[in-house]
C-alpha cells in the first residue's frame, strides 16, 4: 500500500487511475520540469505554478556574461470537460549584461504563451486491473499495457514583446503546437514525452523534445530527471535538469531544481525554487463507468411517460427522512395520526373519542 500511495502522491506528473476523472486527491503539477503532462487539472479547477530562478550565461566566442534572476508563472484552468484545460505561461527576467563594449541592465518578458490542451486517449479510463490477492508476483509482473501512453495535444500562441531579449526577425505573434505522451511504469515511475514545434513560420522557428522521468521516493517526496533539446536556425542546444518536490498539503507543493546546457556558445546554468497551488472548491467529481461519464443520479430527466425520474440522491433521501421524522414528532405532540387513505401520511385527521367513553357507566 505504501508503494501505491507513493505513486499517487507523485506531485509533478501524477494522474488518477481510479474510476473517477483526472482530478486527483493530491495536486497534479508540471513543476519543476519544463515538460507538460498529458492530464489536465480538472474541470473548474484553477492552478498556479510559479517560481524564481537564478541564471548565469556566458559566451566564449562573443565574449559576454549575463547574470540575473527571473520569475516563471503558469496558470492552468480546467473548462468544458475534464480532459480540457487552458494555460497561460509567462517568464520575466532581469539581469546584468557585460561585454567588451557594453555594460547594461536588462529586464522584460522573455516568453508569453496562451494555449489549450486536450486529452485524446487515456489507457486507464476504464479503470485498472483488479489486484490479485493471492499472488504478489502477479501484481508486480511487467504489464504490456504500461507501454501504451496517455496522449494529449496542445495548441498555443506566442506573443513576443519588443525589449532587451527580443531576437532580430522574431515574429510578434507565432503559433506553437505540441504532442504529449505520458506512461506509467509500475507504481512509482512516470515518463512524460513532449514533441514541440515552436514559433512556426517565423525566422526563429524551432523544433524540440522534452523527456521527463519522475519517481515517487516517499509519500511526500518525488524526484525527477529531465533531458530537453531544441533545434533551429537561430539556436540549437540541449539541457539536463534534476530536481525534487515536497508535498506540504493536498493542494500545495514546493520544489527545487537545477539545469545545465551542453554547449558553451553560450554556456547556461539555471537554479530555482517554486511552488504549485491548486484552488478546487468548485470542482465536482465525475464518475466514469466503462470509459464513459456517468451523470449524477440527482439529475431529473423526463421519463418515457412524461413524468420526472423518481431516482433520488443520498442527500435528498436524508432530507426526506428528516422531514418525515419531524412530522412524526409533531403528530405525536398534537395527538394526530396519519390517515389510512395516504401512504405517506400526507392527510391528517384528529383522533375522535367516543361519547360513551366520556360518560360514566350507570
Amino acid at each position: 500500500m505504501k508503494v501505491l500511495r507513493s505513486f499517487i502522491l507523485i506531485s509533478i506528473l501524477s494522474f488518477s487511475s481510479s474510476i473517477y476523472s483526472q482530478f486527483t486527491d493530491q495536486i497534479n503539477s508540471n513543476r519543476p520540469g519544463k515538460s507538460a503532462g498529458a492530464f489536465s487539472v480538472g474541470k473548474k479547477v484553477l492552478q498556479i505554478e510559479s517560481g524564481v530562478y537564478y541564471i548565469k550565461e556566458s559566451h566564449n566566442i562573443l565574449d559576454y556574461d549575463a547574470k540575473g534572476f527571473g520569475l516563471d508563472l503558469t496558470a492552468r484552468y480546467g473548462v468544458w470537460k475534464e480532459q480540457f484545460e487552458v494555460t497561460l505561461d509567462a517568464q520575466f527576467q532581469m539581469d546584468k549584461y557585460s561585454s567588451l563594449f557594453v555594460d547594461k541592465n536588462r529586464s522584460g518578458l522573455r516568453n508569453t504563451t496562451l494555449g489549450a490542451k486536450y486529452l485524446f486517449y487515456d489507457p486507464f479510463k476504464k479503470g485498472e486491473e483488479k489486484p490479485n490477492i493471492y499472488s504478489w508476483k502477479a501484481n508486480h509482473r511487467f504489464k504490456w499495457k504500461q507501454l501504451i501512453p496517455a496522449i494529449s495535444g496542445y495548441v498555443g500562441v506566442n506573443y513576443t514583446m519588443d525589449n532587451d531579449y527580443s531576437i532580430p526577425g522574431e515574429a510578434v505573434v507565432s503559433p506553437k503546437i505540441m504532442a504529449i505522451a505520458q506512461n506509467r511504469f509500475g507504481s512509482r515511475w512516470v515518463l512524460v514525452t513532449n514533441l514541440i514545434a515552436d514559433k512556426i513560420a517565423s525566422e526563429t522557428q524551432n523544433f524540440g523534445y522534452i523527456l521527463t522521468l519522475t519517481c515517487g521516493v516517499h509519500e511526500k517526496w518525488s524526484a525527477f530527471l529531465e533531458n530537453r533539446g531544441v533545434k533551429g536556425d537561430y539556436y540549437s542546444d540541449g539541457f539536463i535538469a534534476v530536481g525534487a518536490t515536497h508535498l506540504l498539503k493536498d493542494n500545495l507543493q514546493i520544489d527545487i531544481n537545477i539545469a545545465k546546457n551542453i554547449k558553451y556558445t553560450p554556456s547556461i546554468f539555471y537554479g530555482g525554487i517554486g511552488f504549485s497551488w491548486r484552488f478546487d472548491k468548485k470542482h465536482k467529481d465525475i464518475q466514469i463507468k466503462d470509459g464513459k461519464e456517468v451523470k449524477e443520479k440527482g439529475d431529473q430527466k423526463e421519463g418515457e411517460g412524461g413524468g420526472k425520474s423518481t431516482i433520488k440522491t443520498p442527500e435528498e433521501l436524508e432530507k426526506a427522512a428528516k422531514k418525515a421524522e419531524r412530522k412524526k414528532r409533531r403528530n405525536k405532540d398534537n395527538d394526530i395520526e396519519p390517515s389510512s387513505d395516504s401512504e405517506e401520511g400526507t392527510k391528517e385527521e384528529p383522533k375522535k373519542k367516543r361519547l360513551d367513553d366520556l360518560e360514566e357507566t350507570p
